[in-house]
């Protein structure tokens, strides 16, 4: 009975020592998990929810949509926007901000920029018309030039050829 008491221990023992390597990788899997998903997740929530609460009127901002537009009011859980030339406004959900818009002006002051900028007016679209056909009429001008000149060169071509044989 001894021997069997002796046979059984000796097993837990063994399956005691088997399984403690299998912890030790459970173990190291949940902290690669931790260091390599969970906490770098963590932290840019944290930036996110930082740059939202710090939101202004007057700021640019993009939405997860896309959208590009100037913050106009500021709610305790939305925002009304306004978006384009004609300043349409719009309310979204303050999680709905991707990201604020740096280094570029307010569009008041790209309307401003317009007015006083009056050198650089687009030509209306008959006179880029009329632009146009004038300078492919002057293309097959100059085709026609250049083809004369080319078939002269390939008679002159010949006749040097005829001339080199009888010299021989």
């Amino acid at each position: 009975m001894e021997y069997t008491n002796l046979l059984a221990a000796a097993s837990t023992a063994a399956n005691q020592q088997s399984m403690l390597p299998s912890i030790i990788l459970m173990v190291a899997f949940v902290a690669l998990m931790y260091f390599m998903l969970i906490r770098p997740q963590r932290k840019k929530d944290k930036e996110t929810n930082e740059m939202r609460s710090s939101l202004k009127p007057g700021d640019r901002i993009v939405t997860i949509g896309g959208i590009v537009g100037t913050i106009v009011k500021i709610k305790e859980d939305s925002v009304i926007i306004a978006v384009g030339a004609d300043r349409t406004k719009f309310e979204i959900q303050k999680w709905g901000i991707s990201s604020i818009v740096k280094g570029r002006k307010p569009a008041a002051a790209t309307k401003e920029e317009k007015t006083t900028d009056e050198s650089k007016k687009r030509k209306p679209k008959r006179l880029n018309k009329k632009e146009d056909e004038q300078k492919e009429e002057a293309k097959p001008a100059a085709k026609k030039e250049e083809a004369p000149a080319k078939e002269a060169e390939a008679k002159e071509e010949p006749a040097a050829e005829a001339k080199s044989e009888d010299a021989e």
